[in-house]
């Protein structure tokens, strides 16, 4: 499945479809690797790739989900029926969700924020490839991006941060435009009174 939207167009109207609105189909392995491959294509000053990528996909979703249910009860053991249900389908909304981790470290030559950015940078470029090939895609972080046992659970390793799940897979809701700012509320122009 592919998108041959003009650029600016695409750009025009850009958004992210709700998370709950995502739905089978999802990326075959051929479209999921070129839409990786498109992802990795970002501002990377020195070349060392502070980042990877963890896709989460089939039944690991699932069990993720019973992970996060778990974690989930020990903070809170009085949990709603809809929260608890809410832990379980995390990973499951999507056919795919894939964790943008950031492994940015201090360099000789590249400030660890610059490797920070570039991770921010993949996250969003993997969003762009991905309705670029005709899905959708929205970028998330929740609660478990900033939890120590959520994150053993999702693979990502001590020093090492995410950035953000992107949930990709097919939608057929209309997805209304957001508020967007005003251009005079968020530009200036430096050296203009």
């Amino acid at each position: 499945m592919q998108n041959d939207i003009k650029l600016i167009d695409f750009l025009r109207d850009r958004h992210s479809t709700p998370v709950a609105q995502i739905k089978e189909p999802g990326p075959t392995q051929e479209e999921l690797d070129e839409i990786l491959t498109f992802a990795v294509r970002v501002p990377d000053h020195g070349k060392i790739a502070p980042w990877r990528l963890v896709v989460y996909r089939g039944e690991v979703r699932q069990k993720l989900g019973e992970a996060f249910l778990k974690l989930a009860l020990e903070k809170d053991p009085e949990m709603t029926e809809t929260a608890r249900q809410a832990e379980l389908n995390r990973f499951t909304r999507a056919p795919i969700v894939v964790g943008v981790v950031s492994t940015a470290a201090p360099h000789p030559k590249i400030p660890e924020w610059e490797q920070v950015l570039s991770a921010g940078a993949l996250a969003f470029n993997l969003v762009l490839a991905a309705q670029a090939h005709g899905y959708v895609a929205n970028w998330r972080t929740e609660w478990i991006a900033y939890d120590d046992a959520a994150l053993d659970v999702l693979g990502v390793k001590p020093g090492e941060k995410v950035a953000g799940f992107v949930h990709i897979g097919s939608s057929d809701f209309p997805t209304p435009d957001r508020p967007r700012p005003e251009l005079s509320q968020v530009v200036t122009y430096a050296g203009e009174a």
